[in-house]
């Protein structure tokens, strides 16, 4: 078996996983998320670390009701990319760690937009940079905390800061080393990247990438307090978004895979590290190592996503578990409805950045009811799906897979705008990426096959209908950001 864990931004989950694709129970405890004036948002790197070793002590108590033989071969960790994780030598922090949705930067990101910096870095390495990613935070530390940079011993992200104090290693997973600063064809940084940033003093700050297929050791002292075995392998990585189109079953290049969570991240598997033709020209999303040979993951991780539907069912006074219900009290269109989905406060980041990027609903009179709202973001998340996947590339099968993924609706919206069927995965995708990763770096191939797993079918009317739609909503983005 292997023991997964995945480290959300609030939640942290833990489940075992039998190399014949059982489950055990998901365990989950919550962390805080400090959202500060200054659109700072933060986390306590020894609370996150705390969420860990509690959900890990309850799976492993699980291990006899699975009724298996397998041993726990390996601890496999996942979690939340970018953001900046500041430890010191023994891997404790410098600081709260700034999260993803951190917006503090974004006067640096305007400044890189402004004078080229930005799209010279993503010429470099594929890498659309955004206010929350470690180019722009390392940057506004080095202008405004240069003591907290010059305390640190290493600049890093969620699953390595983990990585770190259960193994004792200063390592990086190359997925989150991949932006914004990693040539991904030779997972060695790109000091020109650095120097355009201005960040080349802070280079040491930088773990080297961990090779492929490459396994940690659990330390004594951490093994004992999570109840596993000393020495026991450890794989630290990739991030979750990575985690999930591995776990959904991404095998072939050209294929895609959606994931409807608090964001809408979109990836295409490729065979090469350049970007899609839409990326370049917007000097957006991001190419990412994967744990495989000459396999590159294309990605574009939109801010928007469940976050801005929860808020609309907030201020309708609506749960989430009406939400099939309401999607199919509207018809195709809401009723003439239409939204631009850009519901959060740092912005857009693909497939485009703008940090000044708002949502908006039109179309609105007397007639108009919750569903015809609901059913217009909803259609609107879809459309951003389509236009992230084409600015990638697709060209094969979609699987989807997060929490908009569990809306049978909202799937077949999804199927309609793409214009075809969407393979939908509903257990534990991240974990089960992450245990793929590990067992590979075992020599260990597992089936892993999905319970539960079923198809958005598109249907004829919804693609022809669908299709005008998409092209009226480029339109309509269109003229927003000549506004914003």
């Amino acid at each position: 078996m292997i023991l997964g864990v995945d480290v959300g931004t609030s939640v942290t989950k833990a489940q075992l996983i039998t190399r014949d694709g059982r489950t055990g129970p998901a365990h989950e405890a919550r962390s805080t998320l400090y959202t500060l004036p200054g659109n700072r948002v933060e986390q306590d790197m020894d609370e996150v670390i705390g969420t860990v070793v509690t959900v890990v002590r309850a799976a492993v108590a699980d291990a006899a009701q699975l009724d298996a033989d397998e041993p726990v071969e390996a601890l496999a960790l996942t979690g939340q990319g970018d953001g900046l994780w500041l430890r010191d030598a023994r891997g404790r922090p410098v600081g709260r760690a700034l999260s993803w949705m951190d917006g503090r930067a974004a006067p640096v990101l305007d400044r890189w937009t402004a004078d080229g910096t930005a799209a010279a870095v993503h010429r470099r390495t594929g890498a659309g940079m955004f206010p929350g990613a470690a180019g722009p935070l390392l940057a506004h530390l080095a202008e405004h905390e240069p003591d907290r940079l010059a305390a640190a011993d290493v600049a890093g992200y969620c699953v390595d800061a983990i990585a770190q104090r259960f193994t004792g290693e200063r390592t990086v997973d190359a997925s989150d080393a991949s932006v914004p600063f990693l040539d991904v064809a030779t997972r060695t940084y790109d000091d020109e990247a650095l120097r355009l940033c201005g960040l080349d003093r802070w280079r040491g700050l930088l773990a080297e990438p961990a090779p492929p297929g490459t396994l940690f050791g659990l330390l004594p002292k951490v093994a004992a307090e999570l109840g596993l075995p000393a020495g026991l392998p450890v794989s630290a990585g990739p991030f979750d978004i990575p985690a999930c189109g591995f776990g959904s079953g991404l095998e072939q290049t050209g294929q895609g895979n959606l994931i409807i969570g608090t964001t809408l991240a979109c990836q295409v598997l490729a065979d090469d590290p350049a970007p899609g033709e839409g990326a370049r020209a917007e000097a957006a999303g991001m190419v990412l190592a994967t744990p495989y040979a000459d396999r590159y993951l294309r990605v574009m991780p939109a801010m928007i996503g469940t976050a801005g539907l929860d808020w609309l069912l907030g201020m309708l006074g609506v749960g989430i578990e009406e939400l099939d219900a309401l999607l199919a009290q509207s018809p195709h269109g809401a009723g003439g409805v239409t939204a631009l989905p850009f519901l959060s406060t740092s912005g857009e980041r693909a497939p485009f950045v703008d940090a000044r990027a708002r949502g908006r609903l039109d179309g609105l009179s007397p007639l108009t009811g919750r569903a015809d709202l609901v059913r217009a973001l909803c259609e609107s998340v879809a459309y951003s799906a389509r236009h992230c996947l084409e600015a990638l590339g697709v060209d094969g099968d979609i699987t989807a897979c997060g929490g908009g993924a569990r809306s049978g609706e909202w799937g077949r919206i999804f199927a309609g705008v793409l214009g075809r069927d969407v393979h939908v995965r509903q257990d534990a995708v991240g974990i089960r990426g992450a245990a793929r990763v590990a067992w590979d770096a075992l020599g260990v191939r597992a089936g892993l096959p999905h319970s539960g797993a079923r198809i958005a079918r598109a249907d004829d009317e919804a693609v022809a209908f669908y299709e005008d739609g998409y092209h009226r909503y480029l339109d309509a983005l269109k003229t927003a950001r000549e506004s914003w």
